[in-house]
C-alpha cells in the first residue's frame, strides 16, 4: 500500500519542520507500508500541481494534518478540492487538532472519507490495515469516518503511554538541509536547527486551549538525547526548539534533563516553551549551563482576575518574579499576551503592554493578539453555549478570518472600542521595538566611523 502525506505551505520562507507527519511516517515505514510526502511547503506547489501530480503517480491512501487555524482551515479547502478532483483519488484520510474536535463538519465540508481523532501513531496502522483487507471501520478507535451524507464517529483512542516507542521521525523523507535554515532568537547565521519534541499534553487546563489530550507524558532523557546526536551527526544541527508545549512540565523533570545535557557534553543551544511558576533560579540557572539560551512563556495577561478566569494557573507576582530570574540568569523571555478574555477590558490591556515594555529585552518584536475560541477548547463551548458562536461552521466561515481579527468578542467594550483599544496598545509596543532597533543600528554606524570596527558588515538586513 502506497501512502502520500501532503506537507501544506503556509507562505513561509522556511516553514517549521512538519514533525507529527514526519512521526507517523516512520511509523507506517516500520509497518511495511511504502510513504511518500508531498512538499508543497518547500516548493510552494499550487494545488492545480497537487492535482496533476496524483493524476500521473498512483496512491492508495493521502493525508493532510492541519491545526486549528484560519489561514489552515482555508488552505485544507483548497487541498481537499485539489484532492477531489484528481482522477485516481486515493482514500482521503485528514488529521490534526483542527478536525478532531469537530470531524462531523470537516468531514462533510472536505469531502474526506475519514478523519483522525487526536494521535494518530496507533489509529493509522489500525485503518491501513482495515483498508487493506476490505474490513469495516466502525470497530476502530480514534477515527470518523463519512457514509456518503451522513459521518459515524467512533470511540476515542487511548492515549500513547510509552511515548519512547514511537520511532524517530522520518527524517531521511524531508529535505533537512532547507528545513534547517529556521531561524529563532540567538542563531547565527551560520548554525542549523531543527523542532524537535520532549513529550505530549500539557498538564494546566488554559480555557483558549485547543488541544485535547490531558496530562504530561515525557520522553525518557536517553531518547531525548540520541536524538539530538543523530541530529548533529547526520544534519549538522546545533540548536534545538523544543516545540512541545512544556518542557518545563515540573522542576524535578527539567532539572533531570538539564544534567544529563551537561553530562552528555552535547554542546548545543536550545529553546522550549515553559511555565513561570517553575521559572526559580536553581532550575533556571542549570537550564541556563546546559544550552537553554530563550524561553517562550505564555503570559496571556498580568491581571489576576483575568489569569483566574482563564484557569491559567499563574499570578501576577509569578510571572514577574519569573521574568526576572529568566533575564537575570542570561535567559531571553519570550513574552506572549493576548487580549479579549473574560474579565478583559482597557485597564488590562494596559497592564499588558506596561508590562511588556518593561520586561522585553527586543529579540523579538512582540504585539499583543485577541483571544480565539479555537473548536475543542473550553472558551469555544462557552461562546456556544452564551449565545456568541453558533457552531464549528459559523467559526470557521464567519467569525475566524484572521488571528490578528476578532473570532468572539468576550469583552463589555464594542468592537469599534475593542480595536481601537488594540491598535493603540500594539502601536505603543511597534514604536519600542523599532526605536531600539534604530538606536542599535545607529550605535553600529558611530562604532564604523569612530571606532573603525573592521567587523562591521553592513547595513543590510538579510
Amino acid at each position: 500500500m502506497r501512502i502520500l502525506f501532503v506537507v501544506y505551505d503556509n507562505g513561509s520562507y522556511v516553514q517549521w519542520f512538519p514533525l507529527a507527519v514526519a512521526s507517523l511516517a516512520s511509523v507506517l515505514r516500520r509497518e511495511g507500508y511504502v510513504v511518500s510526502i508531498y512538499h508543497q511547503d518547500v516548493y510552494h506547489y499550487s494545488e492545480e500541481h497537487l492535482t496533476n501530480y496524483l493524476n500521473k503517480h498512483k496512491f492508495d491512501v493521502v493525508g493532510v494534518s492541519i491545526i486549528a487555524g484560519y489561514y489552515e482551515y482555508r488552505k485544507l479547502l483548497k487541498i481537499s478540492d485539489a484532492i477531489n478532483k484528481s482522477l485516481n483519488r486515493p482514500v482521503y484520510v485528514i488529521g490534526g487538532h483542527g478536525p478532531s474536535p469537530e470531524p462531523e463538519y470537516f468531514l462533510l465540508k472536505t469531502r474526506a472519507d475519514v478523519a483522525v481523532l487526536g494521535e494518530g501513531e496507533e489509529t493509522m496502522i489500525e485503518l491501513l490495515t482495515a483498508l487493506v483487507n476490505n474490513r469495516t471501520l466502525k470497530n476502530i478507535r480514534g477515527i470518523a469516518y463519512r457514509e456518503g451524507e451522513q459521518v459515524a464517529v467512533n470511540e476515542r483512542r487511548p492515549l500513547i503511554d510509552d511515548i519512547d516507542s514511537i520511532p524517530f521521525p522520518a527524517y531521511d523523507l524531508f529535505p533537512i538541509v532547507h528545513y534547517r535554515l529556521l531561524r529563532a532568537p540567538l542563531v547565527e547565521r551560520t548554525k542549523f536547527l531543527l523542532p524537535m519534541m520532549s513529550g505530549r499534553g500539557c498538564t494546566f487546563e488554559c480555557t483558549f486551549c485547543y488541544r485535547l489530550d490531558p496530562g504530561f507524558r515525557p520522553r525518557s532523557n536517553e531518547s531525548i538525547l540520541d536524538e539530538i546526536k543523530l541530529l548533529k551527526k547526520n544534519y549538522d544541527i546545533t540548536y534545538i526548539m523544543f516545540g512541545d508545549d512544556l518542557l518545563m512540565s515540573s522542576p524535578a523533570r527539567t532539572i533531570s534533563l538539564c544534567e544529563d545535557f551537561i553530562r552528555s557534553r552535547l554542546n548545543i543551544k536550545w529553546n522550549c516553551n515553559g511555565r513561570l511558576n517553575y521559572a526559580k533560579p536553581e532550575v533556571l540557572q542549570l537550564m541556563k549551563k546546559a544550552g537553554c539560551v530563550f524561553i517562550n512563556y505564555g503570559i496571556e495577561s498580568v491581571d489576576n482576575e483575568v489569569l483566574k478566569n482563564m484557569k491559567k494557573g499563574l499570578t501576577s507576582d509569578q510571572i514577574i518574579r519569573g521574568v526576572e530570574h529568566t533575564l537575570d540568569v542570561g535567559i531571553r523571555p519570550g513574552l506572549n499576551i493576548i487580549f479579549g478574555n473574560i474579565g478583559d477590558n482597557k485597564d488590562t490591556l494596559d497592564k499588558g503592554v506596561k508590562f511588556l515594555l518593561e520586561y522585553s529585552d527586543d529579540s523579538q518584536m512582540r504585539t499583543i493578539r485577541p483571544v480565539t475560541p479555537y473548536p475543542g477548547s473550553p472558551l469555544y463551548y462557552y461562546a456556544i453555549n452564551n449565545g456568541l458562536l453558533k457552531d464549528c461552521e459559523d467559526f470557521y466561515e464567519n467569525k475566524h478570518t484572521n488571528s490578528d481579527l476578532l473570532s468572539v468578542n468576550f469583552t463589555k467594550l464594542s468592537d469599534g472600542e475593542f480595536y481601537e483599544a488594540l491598535f493603540n496598545a500594539n502601536k505603543k509596543l511597534i514604536h519600542a521595538y523599532y526605536d531600539h532597533a534604530s538606536s542599535k543600528v545607529i550605535q553600529d554606524a558611530r562604532n564604523l566611523y569612530y571606532a573603525k570596527d573592521v567587523s562591521f558588515r553592513g547595513f543590510r538586513q538579510t
